[in-house]
């Protein structure tokens, strides 16, 4: 079994993002979970930030006139998804070192769902920390129509090697990182399901994050927020000491986002309590997010959920306690009628 989580001690675990080079063996056939569906506004963005010249990707009356009838997606933007999509699997990659090929099969357009497979071709010994896979990236439409591959070259640390190495995996089947299809892959799953969680145990997810100028800039614009200690680097400058402030509201969403690999089977948020905030979070900081559950309780309305009751705190790069906060999620239950069959996960 190949465990989602590492064990930090009793009742504490840590998500862990990818396999071992010792993990992989010729022959495997992996499902990437979860797919995207692109827009018109990816495509454009894609090609209007790279100064993509093609007027086929962002002029739909240009479009309209060529084979194709609408805007075509641009081919860089496959080419990130498909290597995107597969790191939950691949996340130990020290190092692409090429792309033997890439062909592009079918066209994509604004509205299509993208989803990622993998099939690993060769592993091979580079050194005492690291291993070279060989692998066939494929990218497909929901009805299994194909769209085209990649065939990567990458260098992958062994356990115990290189940063974030495994300490002990959970090896408990809720943990488990991937389920059988009936052909023989391993299709990734995101968390455990309700019963799988108890009362008392911690969860750290990964990956952190960081924080950024811009973003943080843009997303208090998008909240129409005027508070000039977001935005406006002069008074930032002559009021802060030149320290750019996170958006509250940006840090409590990012914080919650880190949470849904661990709780990725909820149904709904039922609500946040008592959310403290105890240092503010700057531009530049990396946070991090633990979680604990704190209650356990099957639905009374509704037989295919059960409620989980969880506080979560996240603390930056020094330490020093960002947020806390108490949250209710609606969680599906293991033998409940799910999507996940239905929509391939």
């Amino acid at each position: 079994m190949f465990s989602a989580y590492d064990r930090l001690g009793p009742g504490r675990f840590r998500q862990r993002l990818g396999l071992d080079f010792e993990e992989f063996a010729p022959g495997q056939h992996f499902r990437h979970r979860p797919g995207r569906t692109l827009s018109q506004d990816d495509n454009a963005t894609e090609a209007l930030e790279t100064q993509n010249g093609a007027m086929l990707h962002f002029d739909a009356h240009y479009a309209a006139a060529t084979t194709w009838g609408r805007p075509l997606m641009v081919s860089t933007i496959t080419l990130q998804l498909l290597l995107g999509m597969a790191s939950k699997t691949y996340g130990r990659r020290a190092a692409l070192l090429g792309i033997e090929e890439i062909a592009l099969t079918a066209p994509l357009f604004g509205g299509d769902t993208l989803y990622a497979e993998s099939r690993i071709l060769e592993c091979s010994a580079d050194t005492a920390e690291r291993g070279i896979v060989v692998a066939d990236i494929t990218g497909h439409k929901p009805d299994g129509s194909s769209i085209g591959r990649a065939r990567i070259r990458m260098a992958l640390w062994r356990r115990g090697a290189g940063p974030d190495a495994a300490t002990e995996p959970a090896d408990e089947p809720r943990f488990a990182a991937y389920h059988p299809a009936d052909d023989g892959a391993l299709v990734e799953q995101s968390g455990p399901f309700f019963e799988d969680f108890a009362p008392g145990e911690s969860f750290l997810h990964a990956p952190r994050r960081s924080f950024y100028p811009e973003e943080s800039a843009r997303m208090a614009w998008r909240a129409m927020e005027l508070s000039p200690a977001y935005t406006d680097r002069d008074w930032i400058e002559r009021h802060a000491n030149g320290i750019q402030t996170v958006p509250e509201t940006f840090v409590i969403g990012t914080v919650t986002a880190l949470t849904t690999r661990t709780f990725g089977r909820v149904v709904a948020n039922l609500g946040w309590y008592d959310i403290a905030l105890p240092h503010p979070v700057q531009v530049g900081d990396t946070i991090e997010a633990e979680s604990t559950v704190l209650e356990a309780r099957p639905s009374r309305s509704r037989p295919n959920e059960g409620i989980l009751a969880v506080a979560t705190t996240a603390r930056n790069q020094h330490d020093n306690e960002i947020l806390r906060y108490h949250r209710r999620l609606l969680i599906y239950r293991r033998d409940a009628e799910t999507p996940y069959a239905r929509a391939g996960y």
